[in-house]
């Protein structure tokens, strides 16, 4: 097993306890506790390199998150498979429902507003990049892709050049614990240079917040809910959609995991094109 093997190297001689944590669909995470310390190693999966992840940027960005108090504190980056080893966060998942927006809202505008890290997230080039993947694979793209990404151009031109900032670009539920004291976010690998508002709207579509909802995200965010901002939100909400759409049409060429990402490619279209 790749993780006691990690773990003989880290820690030779000593006891150590491994527990796979799950909720991830495409890495490996295990709890590893030993002499009184409880640690997370993260092994990256197969051929991630394929879906833009690029380790040290996420080793980059998770550094950043955990100076900044929101992140798990980074123990070390194993080289040369670029393992991760963070500080594991005794805290508690937090329902979609009972995700305080406002909060999430605050937290975000301090990720945005920190300094830059080396890497670049660009969703109108990630799904470009993702169906040449997709096809170099030999995995059949979607028929909904033309029509999506002719939306997305048509997106693209209306908003012209963006300003970017560290983005997190991978807001799923899951990536959410609450410490007792604080919101805290976990799972940088995507992380990036990106569109703020990339952000803000993949946090929105995957926690299928309403009118209300974008409302009290875009006010804790910016102050206000202008109809230009909603609309921003609204149109990113949906590259949001069809770049994990893409995530799952590229992953049914590379992973080994047992997931449907056929089905889960087809969901994200169908929400997208809604």
């Amino acid at each position: 097993m790749e993780a006691e093997r990690v773990a003989a190297r880290l820690w030779p001689g000593r006891n150590v306890v491994l527990e796979p944590l799950g909720g991830g669909i495409t890495n490996r995470n295990f709890k590893v506790s030993f002499d009184g310390e409880t640690l997370v190693l993260r092994i990256g999966g197969k051929d991630t390199s394929l879906l833009g992840i690029d380790r040290r940027a996420e080793h980059a960005a998770s550094l950043l998150a955990s100076r900044l108090g929101i992140g798990p504190e980074v123990v070390a980056f194993v080289e040369p498979e670029g393992f991760l080893l963070t500080r594991f966060i005794d805290g508690r998942p937090i329902e979609p429902d009972a995700m305080p927006i406002g909060d999430v809202a605050r937290t975000l505008r301090r990720v945005h507003a920190a300094e830059p890290i080396p890497s670049r997230f660009d969703s109108f080039r990630v799904v470009e990049e993702y169906r040449r993947t997709a096809e170099e694979r030999g995995v059949r793209v979607p028929g909904a892709y033309a029509e999506a990404k002719a939306r997305a151009d048509q997106i693209e031109a209306s908003l012209g050049p963006r300003p970017v900032c560290p983005c997190h670009n991978d807001l799923l539920n899951g990536n959410f614990i609450h410490d007792g004291e604080r919101l805290r976010i976990v799972d940088w690998e995507y992380a990036g240079m990106g569109d703020p508002f990339f952000d803000l709207a993949n946090f929105a579509v995957n926690h299928e917040l309403d009118e209300a909802g974008e409302r009290e995200l875009l006010e804790a965010y910016a102050g206000e809910a202008r109809p230009a901002l909603v609309g921003l939100l609204r149109k990113m909400r949906f590259m949001s959609d069809f770049r994990e759409a893409m995530w799952g049409v590229v992953q049914q060429g590379i992973s080994d995991l047992d997931f449907d990402f056929a089905g889960y490619a087809d969901e994200h279209f169908e929400r997208a094109l809604r």
